[in-house]
């Protein structure tokens, strides 16, 4: 009998050879003047292409989607150009890729705008930190996007994903997580709007189903995942209330109401049990929500993944930090091999060290 991580599984008409899912991770290659996707990247994608999916990095939609230095982007030509030298290298190898569509929202800094503020449903500082051409630097209060502007995000996300196709990507994943502009949205406690974009559940939601209609007019929603996390707190400038979980539990319900190729949802980062109204098991709690394909993701192991895919739980598992140093990570679990260790110093700095440099299990055993 295979391990469960090991099955194939089929997102509608995609094939996947495996449930071991490559987490989306910011790794600040794209060192060049354009933000472009480049020769580096396309083979460290490459040297993970025995992944069941990679879901790559976040690539921002627009210039002022960015928030972190050296990030990619999928709004010009050139960087198209770049993302399809990366998805011929994947599929090359055998491999499938959804590029992560991306917009930082207030997690931005004004260093990446000219000096102009970073755009949020309102005006509330995350008191956070931004990672700027100059190290760290305190997020500051961004200004409240206009109705006319959520339009054009809307917009932004269609045009991105339109040109994520034409880059050869398999498909999109829309990152609505983490603290970023959706999630914004999301949360009472960063979106204290009183028009059509705030006060109801219904309202805060409002852009998230937007981006997807708009994104399945230029390609099979079939194609399209969404990522969300519900119990983020105290990380990226979020704060959970009474509403938070109720919020997503409309969301999740209604997202049964597209033929999403899957729902990538995240463990809590931290511990939330004594945060008030959290959720603590994050998949136990959607499973019997949500209808179709389900990720989920956060510290698994091999023996956890395989344990949540054997519970039903849920159907596949992304893993994040393992995949950095081990390129070959179904190879491993699939001979039981102890893992290598990534070094925390390369995460983010520029170059093939820490990168590129990971032997697989046979050049390693060679």
């Amino acid at each position: 009998m295979s391990q469960p991580l090991l099955r194939p599984i089929k997102l509608y008409d995609l094939e996947l050879n495996n449930r071991v899912i490559m987490a989306p991770m910011t790794r600040s290659r794209a060192a060049n003047e354009g933000n472009v996707a480049n020769d580096l990247m396309a083979t460290y994608y490459a040297q993970r292409a025995s992944a069941g999916l990679i879901i790559s990095e976040g690539t921002q939609i627009s210039e002022q989607a960015v928030g972190y230095i050296n990030t990619p982007g999928m709004y010009s030509q050139e960087q198209v150009a770049g993302w399809k030298k990366v998805t011929d290298a994947v599929h090359a190898e055998g491999g499938r890729i959804f590029a992560q569509l991306w917009h930082v929202g207030r997690m931005s800094h004004p260093d990446f705008h000219n000096g102009e503020y970073p755009v949020a449903p309102s005006a509330i500082n995350p008191n956070a930190q931004a990672y700027t051409p100059e190290g760290f630097k305190n997020t500051v209060t961004p200004r409240e996007l206009t109705i006319p502007e959520i339009k054009q995000i809307v917009q932004d996300y269609k045009a991105a994903a339109k040109n994520a196709m034409d880059a050869g990507f398999d498909g999109v994943e829309i990152h609505s997580s983490n603290g970023y502009l959706l999630h914004q949205f999301f949360n009472g406690t960063s979106n204290i709007r009183t028009d059509e974009y705030g006060g109801s559940k219904e309202n805060r939601a409002r852009i998230l189903f937007e981006v997807i209609e708009a994104i399945q007019e230029v390609m099979p929603v079939e194609r399209v995942g969404v990522r969300l996390n519900p119990s983020l707190h105290g990380i990226f400038g979020m704060t959970l209330d009474e509403e938070t979980i109720p919020t997503f539990d409309y969301i999740i319900e209604k997202l049964n109401n597209y033929k999403l190729s899957y729902l990538h949802l995240s463990e809590p980062f931290n511990d939330v049990s004594n945060v008030p109204h959290a959720e603590q098991n994050v998949a136990k709690r959607y499973r019997p929500i949500y209808k179709g394909n389900l990720i989920i993701n956060a510290g698994f192991t091999q023996e956890k993944g395989n344990a949540v895919i054997e519970a039903g739980e849920a159907d596949m598992v992304a893993f994040g930090v393992p995949f950095i140093s081990n390129p070959d990570l179904p190879e491993r679990f699939r001979q039981n091999e102890k893992l290598q260790e990534a070094d925390k110093n390369t995460f983010y700095s520029p170059g093939a060290e820490g990168y590129i440099d990971y032997p697989s299990l046979a050049e390693a055993k060679a």
